[in-house]
């Protein structure tokens, strides 16, 4: 039980994807605050571990076939892979849905609930800053970390990079995650935990739980990065700098 609290929210996660439903639920943030032992988690939030704890360890007790995808164990080729097939392909596809819902809504129900225009305002934000964010990724960053994998993996004459090649991108990506998840932790607020008001008509409902949906996969997609697929890249770029013993 001490060794559960004192390890990071990330690598519970990482341990055992489904622990972050949990995480998800009492609204610790695994993702850009990951690096947080499970006990300065609760704290900060006061929450009670106690009463936190049995649910993780009954998921944990219910790992292993069923313990998740092995992200831990993928390639930084195929972690990027999965990353822009999954999370970029569903940001891109679901983010003008989104702002189409929450225009709708607002202009049906604003004049009762005027939370909704604030909402809008803040998906329409989310879109254009995540828009560019992944192509960044896209194109400059997620490219860089490949070409060092190839490096190292295949033994590659050392161009003599400089760490700020890398970690130049990556803490610009990172505080643009933090960003990120500041606006959607606002729409939650503004939402009230996504719980749409009793007036609330099928695309009213529609929109709380998409906005539910999306927060969710954020916060996974940002985890994989921060704590999975950045710290392996700037490792491998440590690995590939040492200078060899022959």
């Amino acid at each position: 039980m001490n060794e559960l609290m004192n390890k990071s929210l990330a690598q519970i996660v990482t341990g055992n994807h489904r622990s972050a439903a949990i995480f998800e639920k009492y609204h610790l943030d695994f993702c850009c605050k990951g690096k947080r032992s499970l006990k300065q988690a609760c704290d900060e939030q006061n929450i009670s571990v106690e009463e936190l704890l049995p649910e993780l360890e009954k998921v944990s007790a219910a790992t292993g076939i069923t313990s998740g995808y092995p992200f831990d164990k993928l390639t930084q080729t195929q972690l990027i892979d999965y990353i822009v097939s999954t999370h970029h392909a569903y940001i891109k596809n679901e983010l003008p849905q989104l702002l189409a819902y929450a225009e709708k809504v607002a202009s049906k129900h604003g004049e009762r609930h005027p939370e909704l225009f604030k909402i809008v305002e803040l998906v329409a934000a989310i879109k254009e800053e995540m828009e560019l964010h992944m192509k960044k990724e896209e194109q400059v960053l997620f490219p860089r970390i490949l070409e060092i994998e190839t490096i190292t993996t295949q033994q590659k004459e050392n161009p003599q990079l400089n760490i700020n090649y890398l970690q130049a991108p990556i803490s610009i990506m990172e505080q643009e995650h933090d960003h990120a998840g500041a606006l959607t932790a606002e729409i939650r607020q503004l939402t009230n935990n996504y719980i749409p008001p009793q007036d609330a008509c099928t695309t009213y409902k529609l929109l709380y739980a998409s906005l539910q949906a999306f927060e969710t996969d954020l916060h996974q997609h940002v985890h994989l990065e921060n704590n999975l697929l950045f710290p392996k890249a700037i490792e491998m770029f440590d690995r590939m700098n040492k200078p060899s013993l022959n």
